[in-house]
């Protein structure tokens, strides 16, 4: 849950690095709360209006946390425009999320790995 906590106290950080435990964690408890939200909103209104609100209160917490994934691996948050690209841009994007990180810091930062928490 601190994972997911994490990224929306970064609300609209588009600069530095995230591990991919941080971004995998956050995109799974997304999905949990989606999917718990939807079963609700079908059950109760029979709209998507939850899950709407929702999605709009996550969306530039979720851009952030994937460019900053893409900087930890080296590129440019730019990159997550190749999911636009049908099907192959969706997969190159996952590859890319999925993907180790740097081991020494680069131009967007140290290596959040070795980070201090505070």
């Amino acid at each position: 849950m601190n994972w997911y906590l994490d990224v929306i106290k970064k609300y609209a950080v588009f600069t530095g690095r995230a591990r991919r435990q941080e971004y995998w964690m956050f995109f799974v408890f997304n999905l949990g709360i989606s999917l718990v939200l939807s079963i609700i909103d079908a059950a109760v209104l029979g709209t998507n209006v939850l899950g709407l609100v929702y999605a709009l209160a996550v969306f530039l917490p979720s851009l952030g946390v994937a460019v900053r994934r893409l900087h930890d691996t080296g590129r440019s948050g730019w990159w997550i425009l190749i999911a636009l690209i049908p099907l192959i841009g969706v997969i190159v994007l996952i590859v890319f999320l999925a993907t180790e990180g740097n081991q020494a810091g680069d131009k967007y930062g140290p290596n959040p790995k070795f980070a201090p928490t505070a």
